[in-house]
């Protein structure tokens, strides 16, 4: 049988399938079936900005509550549950997962300001985080910045979050700077020891009815996956990072994909979401198969031997493979 061990940010993974940060990573019972099912790690979902903010100002108007009054009254003292909400939470999350299960447990940031991530950075590893994934998600919408500038801020707040912490520290980026593999290289001199590629836009709707914005959530499907293959291919053997996909892996073919690309490791959430936790067991099954009849023997032999720098044309990731598209079509 083929050895699918595989190594991402440092750590040893029975295999590279990894569920990514969703509402399947949200509870100890998930995460509990899921390594029951075979998943290397996990990574949890992300804890907001927005989450942080709303915590402290929330228990700054209850500890402003009443302050005029009399301090021998007794009512105004809120019950923790009422407000411990944001990270106080998180933090216990990652505590009762360490001890439920085996496989490593990842923390998820999504950071656009400085703020207090040095610090909750920091508790998040006094927690028992085994890694910490950055969630960079940002929309760039001030039209007085630009790119240049929103790449310096970014850089300086993976420089300072890899300050603050020990343990292996992945950053998550969008695809959409206009220069990914020269940003890709930044990162990783700022401290990133891993990349995942890539974090799925969502894009609001409206609702024609009340005349307002709303939010739409649609799952990836296997063919968002080629915008990470492409760049993984790139990427893979020229930076000093492990390299994690995600969007679109929803078969151990897709995962095969990714892995010939360079890929240390795949990420799913949406075929989890969908299939629920014993999908692993599928996706792995899956890969084997695949390795057997090509006749891989591990992971690590299959790894980047489709590559940007493994194929005989690398044009083909590039501009060429943009000519061949548009003239396939039949």
């Amino acid at each position: 049988m083929p050895d699918l061990s595989t190594t991402y940010l440092g750590l040893r993974l029975r295999s590279p399938l990894v569920a990514s940060a969703s509402p399947a990573t949200g509870s100890v019972d998930g995460i509990r079936r899921l390594a029951d099912a075979g998943i290397a790690a996990v990574v949890l979902p992300s804890l907001f900005e927005e989450q942080i903010v709303h915590e402290e100002l929330e228990l700054q108007r209850r500890l402003d509550a009443g302050i005029d009054c009399s301090g021998e009254a007794s009512g105004y003292f809120p019950e923790l549950d009422t407000y411990n909400t944001g990270p106080d939470r998180y933090l216990h999350l990652v505590e009762t997962a360490k001890d439920a299960v085996s496989i490593p447990v990842m923390a998820s940031l999504n950071a656009v300001t400085m703020g207090s991530w040095v610090r909750y950075a920091h508790l998040l590893q006094s927690a028992g985080a085994d890694a910490l994934e950055l969630n960079l998600y940002l929309v760039a919408a001030d039209v007085s910045i630009a790119g240049a500038e929103v790449e310096r801020q970014l850089l300086e707040l993976v420089r300072e979050v890899r300050s603050a912490i020990d343990i292996p520290l992945a950053v998550k980026i969008g695809p959409y700077f206009s220069a990914v593999a020269h940003f890709a290289t930044r990162l990783v001199a700022a401290g990133a020891d891993g990349l995942v590629l890539f974090n799925r836009f969502y894009q609001p709707d409206l609702n024609l009815d009340e005349l307002t914005v709303a939010p739409h959530l649609t799952l990836s499907t296997p063919n968002e996956l080629r915008l990470p293959l492409r760049w993984i291919a790139i990427l893979a053997g020229k930076i000093q990072a492990s390299l994690a996909a995600t969007t679109g892996i929803h078969s151990g073919r897709d995962a095969a994909k990714a892995l010939l690309v360079g890929a240390d490791v795949t990420m799913m959430a949406s075929a989890l979401l969908k299939n629920g936790p014993n999908h692993v067991q599928q996706v792995e099954a899956e890969l084997l198969a695949w390795m057997e009849e090509s006749d891989y023997s591990s992971v690590r032999q299959l790894r980047g031997s489709v590559s940007h720098g493994a194929v005989p044309d690398p044009t083909a990731f590039e501009r060429l493979g943009y000519l061949e598209t548009l003239s396939s079509w039949r």
